[in-house]
């Protein structure tokens, strides 16, 4: 009897088309081996983008300015704050500082650093992970990857060339929230000028 209602209560919504976004995190169930991280990682993606999709190389937040991997990966590094790994790594670093002979003796000055030391690790560590997440989305076709730099752009990275992400397919929707307003008209750069954005 239990089981023939909840049958009959879910046909009713076999008739309904599933949003944009549940169709979206259907294919990330399917496509990612880490579907909510992934799901994170385009939705910040998403934030930062313009409206074309396109989001990097350089990300302006507060005033400060970041690469779009660096705004992504201390974005995302908040998510693992309890997590007991970043306790133990704090600890390593404050005595690897110790036998460097590098820790402060001011408690605050030392705190900051133990904190500073601590976030670059957790960046490079979290580049990794960001990495893996967004060659899954490449392959999915919900993202394209391409690297902005000094010279010429290419679909490789390296000679100062930084990520810019562009979101592909079903992943616009992410986008939905924004008002159609055609792109600024870029100015082209003189011989020996970087413009970035």
């Amino acid at each position: 009897m239990f089981q023939q209602t909840i049958l009959s209560g879910s046909s009713s919504l076999i008739g309904i088309s599933p949003s944009p976004v549940s169709s979206l995190l259907d294919c990330l169930a399917h496509v990612s081996t880490r579907p909510r991280y992934a799901f994170m990682v385009l939705s910040l993606i998403a934030e930062v983008a313009d409206e074309r999709g396109e989001a990097g190389p350089f990300v302006r937040r507060a005033g400060r300015e970041a690469t779009l991997r660096d705004f992504l990966c201390d974005s995302l590094a908040p998510m693992g704050g309890r997590d007991p790994r970043r306790a133990a790594l704090a600890k390593r670093v404050k005595s690897d500082l110790i036998l460097e002979d590098r820790m402060p003796t001011d408690p605050a000055a030392a705190a900051a650093l133990v904190e500073e030391e601590v976030r670059d690790r957790v960046r490079a560590s979290g580049k990794t992970n960001l990495s893996r997440a967004v060659s899954e989305l490449v392959g999915a076709g919900l993202l394209k990857r391409y690297y902005k730099g000094f010279a010429v752009d290419h679909e490789n990275r390296g000679g100062q060339r930084h990520a810019v992400y562009v979101l592909q397919g079903m992943a616009r929707c992410l986008l939905s929230h924004r008002i159609a307003t055609p792109p600024p008209p870029r100015k082209q750069p003189r011989q020996g000028e970087l413009l970035f954005g």
